[in-house]
């Protein structure tokens, strides 16, 4: 905060080429997440026919809904990359919760049938049949596409962007899944039947509770949450060591709205202050306050004194 009272920037900030390097370094990560999905997806297809196992078939599942979701994460980006200032004057920053959203709520989805089939399957005490050979390849592919799909994990969160953030959750969540998935299937083969219907409710449970977590916090950020109280005394500190005339801090406001938060900043500059220099003090103050990564857009409201009503209605 200190850096940046004194020079006006944030410390750290990107270049116009750095942050073209990185767009082009997450479009990357979404591409590349959308192809192992598919051939993944075409992997397991093929394993879970050999094995037949519910756990199996469960994670399968997953991997499908990977690529809708996969494509429903890169219609947002697209969407957010190419917005319409007419129709969408402040950018379309909002598609990203929502989008995430959908995706969570799909993936929940997914894990309540399983739920229901693999309660089915205890029922009927049905069980999976496979000789040594066709063991061996569904170790093989199981194995391999855990081992790709915990390197994308790895590779997808060093990125900053939810979207890709989505991946990475997803690409660990198939960690998970597939390890389960292949240790169930081993042992109800090798031991007992119930084991993989077991197994798929473990995946079930666990993709349920996972990603309703995850909608919960993205509803969260869309609904104008404040931010948390130590922000707020970020954003104070900064306002105060704005300027030598800034007299008094009437309100200082800042609230979810998407991914990043809109900030109210009332400040009391002196009475016979000159307009334009009344004005440079709010335009650079404005423009301090977006430097900052968490802010998406900033109102510095300047006014003479302090003790009238507030300037919006309260909303019941």
């Amino acid at each position: 905060m200190d850096t940046m009272t004194e020079t006006g920037c944030f410390p750290g900030s990107l270049t116009e080429d750095e942050m073209k390097q990185l767009a082009r370094s997450e479009s990357l990560a979404v591409n590349v997440s959308n192809a192992a999905n598919l051939v993944l997806f075409a992997a397991k297809v093929y394993t879970s026919i050999e094995s037949r196992s519910l756990a199996v078939i469960a994670s399968t599942m997953d991997s499908l809904l990977d690529l809708l979701s996969g494509f429903i994460l890169w219609f947002t980006a697209y969407a957010m990359r190419n917005p319409n200032q007419y129709h969408y004057p402040i950018g379309k920053k909002r598609m990203q919760p929502v989008g995430i959203i959908v995706f969570a709520s799909v993936m929940a989805t997914l894990g309540l049938q399983i739920l229901i089939e693999s309660g089915r399957q205890l029922i009927s005490k049905s069980k999976p049949e496979m000789d040594p050979h066709e063991l061996k390849w569904v170790i093989g592919i199981m194995a391999s596409v855990t081992v790709v799909k915990f390197i994308l994990m790895v590779y997808c969160r060093r990125f900053k962007n939810e979207i890709i953030r989505a991946y990475a959750q997803d690409h660990f969540f198939d960690v998970i899944t597939n390890s389960v998935g292949l240790v169930a299937a081993m042992l109800a083969v090798k031991y007992s039947w119930w084991i993989d219907p077991m197994g798929a409710i473990i995946i079930a449970v666990y993709t349920i509770n996972t990603w309703a977590k995850t909608v919960i916090e993205n509803v969260w950020s869309l609904i104008g949450r404040t931010a948390p109280p130590e922000f707020l005394a970020k954003l104070t500190y900064l306002i105060w060591n704005h300027h030598e005339e800034v007299k008094h801090i009437d309100t200082v406001r800042a609230y979810t709205f998407g991914t990043h938060y809109f900030v109210e900043v009332d400040i009391v500059l002196p009475e016979d202050m000159p307009l334009n220099q009344a004005h440079n003090i709010g335009e650079t103050l404005q423009e301090k306050l977006e430097h900052l990564s968490e802010v998406e857009r900033a109102f510095v409201h300047i006014d003479f004194e302090y003790t009238h009503r507030p300037e919006h209605k309260m909303m019941v």
